[in-house]
């Protein structure tokens, strides 16, 4: 097998790949890198109806995620909608995603987090944050999900640039949740900080 046939194999892989993809972003780049790499190949072998197949998915691919990053922190995409923590619709999606939820937060069990918000994109739910009274004018976060398919654009990161929906009920700062893992980097761009064993966030 020559290098372009390990070439266009590879490309092939790339936009099968791209189809398994839960998350948004991934799907498109991974589809984009595939397609330039076929439009390559392609033209190499002199199979100009695949080029053009192959040049056309590419631009799409590039529109969509244009669309994807201009939006990815633009407030007026999504909506914090605040509910009751009894709520039947809060209930259902937290039991829709239990194990996901579960292997991201160990350990966490659904009750004692009065204040309650679902994080929308149109009609769509794609996160959600509990919390309780920490006491000291401090909100302990208890979860603070995204679905798998909107992880890349942190839409949780709403529920706390709206900081009103935490100081309308008298709180001064959040805490973040002890069990949230790999989060670092998106805590600390949303402006949490160390103290002591906690990362806090002023609002």
């Amino acid at each position: 097998m020559d290098v372009w046939s390990v070439i266009g194999w590879g490309g092939s892989a790339l936009v099968v790949l791209s189809l398994l993809q839960t998350r948004i972003l991934r799907l498109r780049v991974l589809n984009l890198i595939g397609c330039v790499i076929l439009v390559a190949f392609n033209a190499v072998v002199g199979v100009w109806p695949m080029v053009g197949m192959n040049a056309v998915l590419a631009v799409i691919n590039v529109v969509h995620l244009w669309r994807l990053l201009r939006h990815r922190h633009d407030e007026t995409a999504y909506e914090v909608l605040q509910v009751s923590d009894g709520d039947a619709y809060l209930g259902f999606v937290l039991e829709r995603h239990r194990k996901d939820i579960s292997r991201f937060n160990p350990g966490f069990a659904v009750g004692a987090s009065p204040y309650a918000f679902l994080v929308q994109h149109g009609d769509r739910t794609v996160g959600v944050v509990l919390a309780h009274d920490a006491g000291s004018g401090r909100a302990q976060i208890d979860l603070d999900y995204v679905v798998p398919k909107y992880r890349d654009f942190t839409p949780g990161e709403f529920v706390y640039r709206r900081s009103d929906v935490f100081t309308e009920q008298g709180f001064r700062q959040v805490i973040a949740p002890p069990r949230m893992r790999d989060s670092s980097t998106y805590l600390k761009n949303l402006g949490f900080r160390r103290e002591g064993d906690d990362l806090v966030l002023n609002l």
